[in-house]
């Protein structure tokens, strides 16, 4: 791809580098602030750097924000009960739901040999010491990991590191989305929304 200046040539590059962005978008991105007031780019980059320096992670749930005060923590919040996540914008999906009230433990990963990321690179130590502290009141453990290899693998790991914890550990059901046609589902969602089948009801 040829490029009219070397200016626009290293931003295109940069914000190339970002995921889901291609040369091509990153081009018209290009463009499009170079047709817009300069203070527009100004107040772009102010706050990219202004984020990268200011933000922090929850020193108990590892939520990315603002303070290293627990954010999910409110008046309203189920604190005997945390859902363990991947990252941030898991919880919040989750959030967004309006159906869950409990704490958030964010792991920051999920446990991948191949990519070389270990129990020991992300925040299961943490959490095992949230839920084993003599001043914990948790009584159940959601994990909401996502249903790959990977996924399982991490929730099996902690649920061995948690078996001699009287904790009740759930996990989110996982089947045939809302809509969803059945004869377009593929083998292993169908089969496991079978086996975790739940009883019918018809109240609305």
């Amino acid at each position: 791809m040829n490029f009219p200046s070397k200016l626009v040539e290293e931003a295109v590059l940069e914000i190339a580098r970002l995921p889901g962005i291609g040369k091509k978008t990153a081009l018209r991105l290009v463009l499009h602030l170079l047709k817009q007031p300069a203070d527009h780019s100004v107040s772009l980059a102010h706050a990219i750097v202004k984020m990268r320096e200011g933000i922090r992670y929850c020193d108990e749930c590892f939520i990315i924000a603002d303070t290293t005060s627990c954010t999910c923590r409110r008046p309203s919040t189920d604190e005997t009960i945390i859902c363990v996540v991947e990252d941030t914008p898991d919880v919040l999906a989750i959030q967004n739901t309006g159906q869950y009230k409990g704490m958030f433990h964010v792991l920051g990963g999920r446990i991948s040999p191949l990519e070389g990321i270990g129990p020991d690179e992300l925040q299961i130590g943490s959490l095992i010491k949230r839920v084993t502290s003599s001043e914990s009141e948790v009584t159940e453990i959601l994990l909401a990991l996502s249903g790959t290899m990977e996924g399982e693998t991490t929730s099996f790991y902690i649920t061995r590191l948690l078996s001699d914890n009287p904790v009740k550990i759930t996990t989110i059901a996982r089947g045939i989305p809302v809509g969803g046609e059945l004869e377009y589902a593929d083998e292993v969602t169908l089969g496991r929304s079978i086996a975790m089948r739940t009883l019918f009801s018809h109240e609305s």
